[in-house]
């Protein structure tokens, strides 16, 4: 079960609560799956009974009670182990094994079938977002960007001259000239400069910030997901050396820096999602830097080729697969922060 599935699973009992009179509605259009929180249990966990409980008039743990109760009777097999209830009312899902398995064989052919538009969607679909031109460098690039990414999420979105809706919050301006610092740092490195710090830190654009940009070390984190990306290219160049295709495999990934760094692939809808709807293009940046950390930690223990007379195996395949969707993840990230994925680093 993905997380999209078990979103509509949550919702499907959400319609039958109200359609039962146990809860009143209205039932909302969709219903977030994430990660559990601190404090948090399984494999993933939605707010949805804290967002019913107002309008239902009702405390939230009860509510959760209700849509626990309307799970387990309607969504046998469904794939869901376990559903329990934290802190104010959090409902925490439990998958089983088979469907965990189930579920990273079915992110990978999600990645894979969407390519870079993976993570975008229509969550704010009707949205119309006309946002003031600006003149400061690090502030006019937030905005470009940010349009950017209300635009992967189905929002109407452009800058219009003499609109009334500004960039919120306004970035700290960067010290310098745009034509300034893309001369001293070249279009890559200024992007990440003024685009990776949060809005209320101080860009990279001065001092041994803006020196360690142009510094090819992992320490970099422009240099980092760029790597890490050239890394996917080369393990698929050589496997089509190896005429080594990648498959996703149900019952491998099942490693820890595999499962590690699917986790964050899961993450990356919720993760360009809250991007656009705070207009916070830093969130994904250093999600980039996270799948990119967690990929090369990935390859280092999981090999997606074989070693010496290693004969390729199905576990060679899923890992490429892995690798592959890795760097799909990255590049469609890249793209958005208006800098270049390289296939050699």
């Amino acid at each position: 079960m993905t997380p999209a599935e078990l979103s509509r699973t949550v919702l499907h009992a959400v319609c039958r609560a109200v359609e039962d009179d146990a809860l009143p509605g209205p039932v909302p259009e969709r219903v977030a799956v994430d990660r559990p929180r601190p404090g948090g249990r399984g494999d993933y966990a939605t707010n949805v009974a804290l967002r019913l409980a107002g309008p239902a008039g009702r405390p939230p743990r009860e509510v959760a009670e209700i849509l626990r109760t309307t799970l387990l009777r309607t969504a046998p097999g469904s794939g869901i182990e376990r559903v329990e209830i934290t802190g104010p009312g959090f409902l925490n899902f439990t998958l089983a094994a088979g469907s965990r398995a189930d579920a990273r064989t079915g992110l990978l052919r999600t990645i894979r079938r969407a390519g870079t538009r993976y993570g975008h969607g229509d969550a704010l679909a009707g949205t119309t977002a006309a946002l003031a031109p600006a003149e400061e460098p690090r502030a006019a690039l937030w905005t470009r960007t940010a349009v950017k990414l209300l635009r992967t999420q189905g929002a109407e979105a452009a800058v219009v001259p003499g609109a009334a809706e500004a960039l919120r919050p306004v970035p700290v301006p960067a010290p310098t000239t745009a034509d300034d610092l893309y001369a001293r740092l070249g279009p890559d490195a200024a992007h990440w400069a003024l685009l990776r710090p949060a809005a209320h830190d101080r860009p990279y654009t001065d001092g041994e910030a803006a020196r360690a940009l142009l510094v090819q070390r992992e320490s970099n984190g422009l240099f980092l997901v760029r790597y890490a990306y050239a890394r996917t290219r080369a393990a698929a160049r050589a496997a089509g050396q190896l005429s080594l295709t990648p498959a996703e495999t149900a019952g491998t990934l099942a490693e820890a820096p595999a499962t590690a760094l699917l986790t964050l692939l899961g993450d990356h809808p919720a993760v360009l999602g809250a991007a656009a709807r705070l207009r916070a293009p830093d969130r994904l940046a250093r999600h980039l830097e996270h799948v990119a950390d967690a990929f090369l930690r990935f390859q280092e223990t999981c090999h997606p080729l074989p070693l010496g007379d290693e004969k390729p195996s199905a576990a060679h395949r899923s890992r490429l697969a892995l690798a592959e969707a890795t760097g799909t993840v990255l590049a469609g990230g890249l793209s958005l922060l208006g800098v270049d994925a390289p296939e050699h680093l």
